[in-house]
């Protein structure tokens, strides 16, 4: 899964999220900021069974808070180090900082 594959808007990414989860949203993805660095200090020690944990705790919550991009993160760090692929963790660290920097959320009731 690509963020700049639509709905992208100069350089936004845009997320439509549950007006319910409003109040999460901004610590949620603060603590995806966190797991940034965090990740990138296990990378440089190789701990690739914290980061494959941690790889996997991403996986299951980035869909639950409507940002099924960040769970593809998760289980791309998780396969990384099941693999221990420096290269493939970096590159998904990468693609989450960059997702994160660009994301704009926009809170909106689902239509069915």
């Amino acid at each position: 899964m690509n963020p700049k594959d639509g709905g992208s808007d100069h350089g936004k990414i845009v997320v439509k999220i549950d007006p319910d989860l409003e109040e999460l949203i901004p610590g949620y993805l603060q603590n995806r900021m966190n797991d940034v660095h965090d990740v990138q200090v296990l990378l440089n020690n190789a701990d690739f069974d914290s980061i494959q944990r941690m790889g996997h705790t991403m996986k299951g919550s980035g869909g639950g808070y409507g940002f099924d991009f960040i769970s593809a993160i998760g289980f791309a760090l998780e396969d990384g180090a099941k693999e221990k692929d420096a290269n493939k963790i970096q590159n998904s660290l990468n693609d989450l900082c960059d997702f994160l920097e660009r994301v704009e959320v926009v809170y909106q009731e689902e239509k069915f």
